[in-house]
This record gives structure tokens, sequence and C-alpha cells, in this order.
């Protein structure tokens, strides 16, 4: 049953009322520098924050067997942060509602160089409706929202009538395993939102991610005898070329699949870093790879691995120096399956009217092709997962930002979401 007018305008108008209060939140996760690996200082702020809202506090350790055993569970590497998990667990007293997820991510991709940033990326500043520094977009203004909609229902002395479970999640930005982890942990409910910056929309497909690593070897020589060695780097280069083969390939094999096939380019392989070699006049006797390639939804993650194996094997015993000299290959983080969200259920049907009430718009679902976390409750609750976010500009880039009237939006989207999904009782 729709929200009463009344209180759904109560709603709103508590949203408004802490909304100077949430984004100087915003602010302050902005400012730890939680890049993979960094994320412990973050959690104890969340798990305090958390605490101090009376919620029923879990903080645990990632379980690297756990993870390996699971056929979800990403590579791990010697990379792969430590940082704990935190949940917080709201219990109403009468369970009368239906109980929730809310999930966000703290780890943030590199700032990149300084000077490409009009301010400094952790130190986050506000210019006109948006708010600028690394993460605040991807994903902390989500993780702010998440409990920001709880506080604006208890401002009005409500509270979720349902167990509503709030997750602080790291390794979404290079394996997925800090969500994949509450799933391990035991952690479910009838649905799930995360507010990732999707534009106002809902997330209807996504892509699944593979994370791996070419090395390729020389043979150094100086370079007055270059044609004595072999060069690592153009050799990788050479490599490129052909898992620039299997995007083609791909790509091309968009036909037929819902979400996919109006895209000009559904499946993306970036090589995200290279570095090789040790000495400008000499040939450069190594060169390390390191890339990334979407998958379809359906498409296991280890028989994309077996297709690009075998491609890069191929090519190398076709090339006259790889032949005797093939190159490593590895897989060292995301190896994880994309989803496609089934239309017509009660969660987005909630969510919808919360967002016409909020935006006075239609919710509009796409397509995004990269990682979401979302896909660890879709493909292993079997729950309805709802990403849906802020308008954003610049994630991953530089000068990223939020838009705070957007945010102002999604909260208050988030809080009527809440309120009708689970109900609400008075304080205790």
């Amino acid at each position: 049953m729709p929200l009463d007018p009344a209180l759904r305008d109560r709603i709103t108008t508590s949203v408004a009322e802490g909304f100077a209060d949430q984004v100087a939140f915003t602010q302050g996760l902005i400012r730890f520098p939680s890049v993979r690996g960094e994320e412990q200082a973050i959690q104890d702020h969340l798990f305090r924050a958390f605490r101090e809202r009376g919620l029923a506090m879990d903080r645990f350790s990632i379980d690297h067997a756990a993870i390996a055993g699971h056929p979800g569970g990403s590579k791990i590497s010697e990379a792969h942060s430590e940082a704990p998990i935190v949940v917080g667990i709201h219990r109403p007293r009468a369970e009368t509602g239906r109980s929730l997820i809310l999930q966000s991510h703290v780890d943030v991709v590199p700032a990149g160089p300084a000077d490409m940033w009009s301010a400094p990326p952790f130190d986050p500043v506000i210019r006109g409706d948006w708010l600028y520094g690394r993460g605040g977009a991807d994903m902390k203004a989500g993780g702010a929202a998440n409990l920001f909609c709880l506080d604006a229902l208890r401002r009005i002395g409500l509270q979720p009538a349902a167990t509503v479970t709030v997750q602080s999640v790291v390794e979404e930005e290079s394996t997925g395993n800090g969500a994949l982890m509450t799933h391990l942990r035991g952690y479910r409910a009838d649905a799930v939102l995360i507010p990732e910056p999707e534009d106002e929309k809902l997330v209807r497909a996504n892509t699944g991610v593979l994370w791996f690593e070419i090395e390729v070897r020389g043979m150094p020589v100086h370079v007055r005898e270059m044609g004595a060695g072999q060069n690592a780097i153009d050799a990788a280069y050479r490599v490129v070329g052909a898992l620039r083969a299997i995007e083609a390939r791909w790509n091309a094999d968009k036909a037929g699949r819902p979400h996919f096939e109006g895209e000009d380019h559904p499946i993306n392989l970036n090589i995200g870093r290279i570095e090789g070699g040790d000495w400008a006049s000499s040939v450069p006797a190594w060169c390390r790879l390191s890339c990334r390639i979407a998958i379809y939804p359906g498409v296991a993650a280890a028989d994309a691995a077996r297709e690009i194996e075998a491609a890069v094997t191929a090519f190398s015993r076709a090339d006259p120096f790889l032949a005797n000299n093939p190159p490593r290959l590895g897989f060292n983080g995301f190896f994880a399956e994309g989803y496609v969200l089934e239309e017509g259920s009660e969660a987005e049907r909630v969510l919808g009217e919360a967002h016409r009430s909020a935006t006075g718009s239609e919710l509009e679902s796409f397509m995004t092709a990269g990682y979401l976390d979302a896909r660890v409750h879709a493909l292993y609750d079997r729950v309805p997962t709802l990403c849906y976010g802020p308008v954003s500009r610049n994630i991953h880039g530089y000068d990223e930002c939020v838009s705070l009237s957007s945010l102002q939006r999604i909260t208050t989207a988030m809080a009527l979401f809440v309120a009708e999904w689970c109900g609400v009782e008075p304080v205790a």
C-alpha cells in the first residue's frame, strides 16, 4: 500500500532538514584517502557512526579460504585489502515489514596526478551544486545516504518495522570479495539497495569483469645491438593486438542479448597499466600488462578466462619470438559474472513510487558496462537488488563530483522506499 501522503511529506521534509549534516558527513568520508588496502581508518570511523545510531555491530575480516571456495570468489593477490567489513543491524520491536540490506563500499581508486585536479582530491570542496573529491560520488555519498535515510525517519520518531542491515565493504573496486564475504557471513534480506552513482536510474543489467596480468620476457642487449635482442615492450604490444581481437569478437556476439545488443560497444578491454624495462639504453628484458575486460551476464568467468588463455597461447605460437618465449598470464582480481535484474518485482515497484515522489519523474532503467557488488545478491541470494543512486561526473577520473541536489532527491527516495518496504513503527 502506498505511503500516506502526510507521512510522505513529513519524510521529505525531514531529509531536507538533515541534509546539511549529511553533506558534512559525506565530506568527512572523502577526507579519508581510502584506496585499496588503506580502508582501516574509514571503517573504524563508520563503525563508530553505526554504533552511535544504536545499531547492533559486527566487524569481520575477509576469509580468503571461504572466498576461494565459492564460485563467485575473485582471485586474491598480494594487493588484496586486509581491512575489515563493518555491518550495523537495526532490529525492530516487531518484525512486521520486509527486511532490507543497504550496502556501500569505501574503497576508492587512486587519484592519479594531483596537478590534474582543480583541488586536492581528498580535500572535498563544493562549487555550486557539485561536491568534488575522490570517492565522493563512487560511492561515499551513497554510503552516507544509507545512514541518513534512516536518520530522516528517526527524526520524526519512526524506525523501520523490519530488520535493516547496513553494510560497509571493501574490495568493490578490485574483486568484489567484500560484498561476497557478507553473503558468506550469512546476511540475507528480502531486498537489497546499493546507492551507486547511477544518474537517478535503476541498473537493469551489469557486465561481469575479469582482471588479468600478462608478463612478457625479452632478450636484453645494448641498444646499439638492438637487432640481436628482443624488446619485451614491443612484444607486449603485439599481445595487446591479440587481446583486441578477443574484444572485437565478444562485441560482435552481442546480437540477441537483451540490454546489450543495442549498445555500440558493450564489452570494453582496458590496458590499465603497463610497466617494463630497466634502462633507456637497454633493450627491455620484461614488460607487464595489467588488463581488465568485461563479459556478458550468463557467461561463466572461468569460460571467459579459458578463452583468453587460448587466444594468447595461439597468438604466441604464431609469433617468431613468443613461440619460444611464451607470455605468462595470470588472473589477479575480478573473476566475477554479470547479472540481469528481472522486471516486475515488488521492490522495484516500491522504489519506482518512491522515486516518482522524490523527483517527479518515472524511474528509468539501463545497462551499465562495469562491475557492481549487486551481482552478489542478484546471483547468489536471488533477491531483488536495486542499484540506484545520484547523478555524478568523472568517477575514476579527475575532478570526480556528485550533484548535491540529486543526492538529496535520492536520499528522499531511499527514505520513502525504506518506509514503505519495511514499514515503520515508533522509535523504541
